[in-house]
């Protein structure tokens, strides 16, 4: 156990040394080139900036518009067959475009129900098992210039409905 927390503590500065090392022993420009990355990483963030701006603005719209609520509700219709609760609706819909507004929702339901309810492990699961798919597709195909999406929306939501359903499934197994 000692060697593990040794490890986990000194991970980074190990491969920093590494890195450093390895750059001065093939007498490669290390500095030049840390430069040039950061200055990729800033182009990088600057061109990803409006849609991250959309993406925040779109789901701060869909939540205080109300169109959340009525989409949740439209949804409840079809999923009350399967005994899927309608609280865990507004997470599993707010999760594939935010993950951190799907905590505040998460956070919500950890107010009002536990933790260790059954809504909060299902809402905690649902949380780790499922994708934030169009955040995904906006960000990296933006920054890849990626245009023929393909078949990725589709299984991104068929991936996440899966996670989805085992979550709650395995909310119910463990409480």
């Amino acid at each position: 156990m000692e060697f593990i927390t040794f490890l986990s503590t000194s991970i980074i500065p190990i491969m920093v040394i590494y890195i450093i090392g390895f750059g001065l022993l093939m007498k490669i420009n290390i500095f030049d080139i840390f430069i040039k990355g950061a200055w990729d990483g800033i182009k990088t963030v600057a061109n990803l900036t409006p849609t991250l701006i959309g993406l925040i603005v779109g789901v701060g719209v869909l939540r205080s518009s109300g169109l959340l609520d009525f989409l949740c509700d439209k949804l409840a219709l079809l999923t009350q067959y399967i005994g899927f609760p309608i609280e865990l609706m507004p997470v599993a819909v707010i999760k594939m475009f935010s993950a951190s507004a799907a905590n505040g929702l998460v956070f919500d339901i950890f107010k009002e129900y536990g933790t260790d309810s059954f809504l909060g492990m299902a809402a905690s699961i649902m949380m780790s098992c499922t994708e934030t798919v169009l955040y995904c597709m906006s960000v990296y195909f933006m920054a890849t210039s990626v245009t023929k999406t393909r078949w990725t929306l589709a299984g991104g939501i068929i991936a996440s409905v899966a996670g989805i359903m085992a979550s709650v499934i395995l909310a119910g197994i463990v409480t």
